[in-house]
C-alpha cells in the first residue's frame, strides 16, 4: 500500500489514493496504525483522494480515525502532491465541505506554495461558555469544519487545559477545533492550536482562517493578516467573496506500508 507523506508548517498527513485502499476493509483502523507516532508512519491525519472524479475528491480521517470535514493544510498536501505529478493551473478539489480552488504561487524542490478560496465563513458567534466552572469567552463559527477561538492569553499551559477541555465540550455535539489567538498588531496574530481527534498541532489552515475572522471581528485586526503558529505563518485574507489562505505544503516521502 502506497502512502505519501507531507506537512504544510509542521501540520503533516498521509495520502493515500482511494484506488489503493481496497485491502483495507477498516478505513479508520487504517488511519489510527498509519497516523500512529510510534508504531505506524505517523501523522496528523489520513487523506484519502480519488483522482478518478473530476474534479480531484477528497476524504479526511484524523489521527484517531474520526471523520474531518476539511484541511486547509490537507488540502494544500494534497495539492502540492498533484503539482507534483503533474497538475497544471488552478487545482480544484471537491471535500466535504465543499469544492475549494487552489492557485499555485511559488515552487522550490519539494515545497509549493497555495493560494486557497476557502469559502464565506458561517455562524459567527461572541458566546460565554462554562469551562471548569468559570464562563470563558468565545468565537464560534464555521470554516467548512467546527471552530472555537479564544482570544487572550496564549500559553502552553491554557492550551493542554482550556482548549483541550473545549474540544470536547458538550457545547459541541461534533467536537471542535480550538485556537488560542492574541492580536499581537492589526496584521500579525499568535495562535495555538488544538485539532478535534490530534491535540496540539503545529499550524492549522482552517484553525488560521478562524483565528482571522475572530480576530477582524472582535480583536481589532486588519481584514488580512498573517497567522503566526509553532510551524510558520500563513496569511489570510477576508474578502468579500470569502476567506483566502495563502500558504506552502511540502512533499516528504513515498512510503510502502506493509501493515496489516
Amino acid at each position: 500500500m502506497k502512502l505519501i507523506k507531507a506537512h504544510a508548517l509542521g501540520n503533516d498527513f498521509l495520502l493515500i489514493d482511494a484506488a489503493d485502499t481496497g485491502s483495507a476493509r477498516d478505513v479508520p483502523e487504517l488511519a489510527r496504525a498509519v497516523c500512529e507516532r510510534h508504531r505506524g508512519i505517523g501523522a496528523d491525519g489520513l487523506l484519502i483522494f480519488s483522482r478518478t472524479a473530476n474534479p480531484v475528491t477528497m476524504r479526511l480521517l484524523n489521527a484517531d480515525g474520526s471523520a474531518s470535514e476539511i484541511s486547509g493544510n490537507g488540502l494544500r498536501c494534497l495539492a502540492a502532491w498533484l503539482a507534483h505529478t503533474g497538475a497544471t493551473g488552478e487545482i480544484v478539489v471537491d471535500t466535504d465541505a465543499g469544492r475549494k480552488r487552489l492557485q499555485l504561487l511559488d515552487q522550490s524542490a519539494h515545497r509549493y506554495t497555495f493560494a486557497a478560496a476557502m469559502g464565506q465563513p458561517e455562524q459567527i458567534t461572541l458566546e460565554r461558555i462554562p469551562v471548569n466552572g468559570v464562563d470563558v469567552e468565545a468565537v464560534t463559527l464555521r470554516v467548512g469544519n467546527p471552530q472555537c477561538v479564544v482570544l487572550g492569553e496564549v500559553t502552553t499551559s491554557r492550551l493542554h487545559t482550556l482548549a483541550s477541555a473545549l474540544a470536547v465540550h458538550p457545547r459541541f455535539s461534533e467536537g471542535t477545533n480550538v485556537e488560542l489567538a492574541t492580536v499581537e498588531t492589526p496584521e500579525r496574530v499568535r495562535i495555538l492550536i488544538w485539532e478535534r481527534g490530534v491535540g496540539p498541532t503545529e499550524a492549522s489552515g482552517t484553525g488560521a482562517c478562524a483565528a482571522a475572522v475572530a480576530a477582524i471581528a472582535y480583536g481589532g485586526a486588519s481584514r488580512e493578516v498573517d497567522i503566526q503558529s509553532p510551524g510558520g505563518t500563513q496569511r489570510v485574507a477576508w474578502r468579500d467573496d470569502g476567506l483566502h489562505l495563502t500558504g506552502w505544503a511540502e512533499i516528504v516521502a513515498e512510503v510502502d506500508w506493509l501493515g496489516g
